[in-house]
């Protein structure tokens, strides 16, 4: 890939804030041509002008990453504006909050549908150009994707099998040189924290964590793209994910009872 994205095409899903927003911006100031996709095409053109206005190439795709023909188009944004696909981020995602006791299935059938099946369509489309151009698949994972994480069982379940679908692909293509990376980084200080769902599915609102002991979106964007370009297959960014995939080997059951005293010290913990 190089030493930067210079002249790559960069595709990236819940790219109208955070981390998304964060990555367009800074492979687009590198060189790469950005194509955003999110829900918002007023957002998407914003940051799109913002973009080429600081000299950029940048365009845009109103997505839900649910519906399979809105993904099929944005890619087919990137084929028409730009000639092809080099990096494929699959960054869509929510969050949720709530222990499996109180939360109504259609939450866990919804972050399914969002980070896993979003995952999958939109992978679908770009994959015949990711394997010409023996580039990159990212999925934005999380901790959650290497633990269960209490309270957030649908979470922790769509990202384990958003890193199950990766890891075949990865091996499906072993022979076509495509590069497959999942990212996980731990507590970040996005939107997606706000509008995680609760028992009923309705938004959280307010984060119950500290936003400034966590990582900002330009430090996940600046480590994927490192990753992206030494073709990682697991980008673990800060102590609390490099810790979680070391003792998990050796002392599960010590992670579990650590990862429970954690999330029941949140303050309005779902834990009663």
């Amino acid at each position: 890939m190089g030493k930067t994205l210079k002249d790559k095409v960069v595709v990236i899903t819940g790219a109208s804030s955070g981390i998304g927003r964060a990555m367009g911006h800074e492979y687009a100031a590198e060189g790469a041509c950005v194509v955003l996709g999110a829900r918002s095409a007023d957002k998407l053109q914003k940051e799109v002008d913002e973009i080429r206005s600081k000299g950029g190439r940048a365009a845009c795709c109103a997505v839900d990453v649910t519906k399979p023909e809105e993904c099929k188009a944005l890619i087919d944004t990137a084929v028409r504006e730009f000639g092809g696909i080099d990096v494929l981020i699959c960054n869509a995602g929510i969050s949720m909050r709530a222990i499996f006791d109180d939360v109504d299935l259609e939450v866990l059938h919804r972050l399914m549908d969002v980070n896993f099946w979003g995952t999958v369509n939109c992978c679908k489309y770009a994959l015949p150009y990711i394997q010409k151009s023996r580039g990159s698949i990212v999925g934005i994972s999380s901790v959650a994707g290497l633990h269960g994480l209490p309270g957030r069982t649908g979470y922790s379940a769509s990202k384990y099998a958003m890193t199950g679908f990766l890891e075949t692909l990865r091996i499906e293509n072993l022979k076509k040189g495509i590069h497959v990376m999942i990212a996980c980084p731990g507590f970040t200080a996005s939107n997606v924290r706000f509008s995680a769902l609760t028992a009923d599915g309705s938004q959280q609102g307010a984060t119950p964590r500290n936003e400034s002991k966590m990582m900002t979106p330009e430090q996940v964007a600046h480590i994927v793209e490192k990753g992206i370009r030494r073709r990682k297959r697991l980008c673990l960014m800060e102590i609390e994910g490099r810790a979680t995939h070391f003792v998990k080997k050796f002392a599960p059951a010590f992670l579990d009872k650590m990862f429970y005293l954690v999330m029941s010290r949140e303050p309005d913990s779902p834990f009663k």
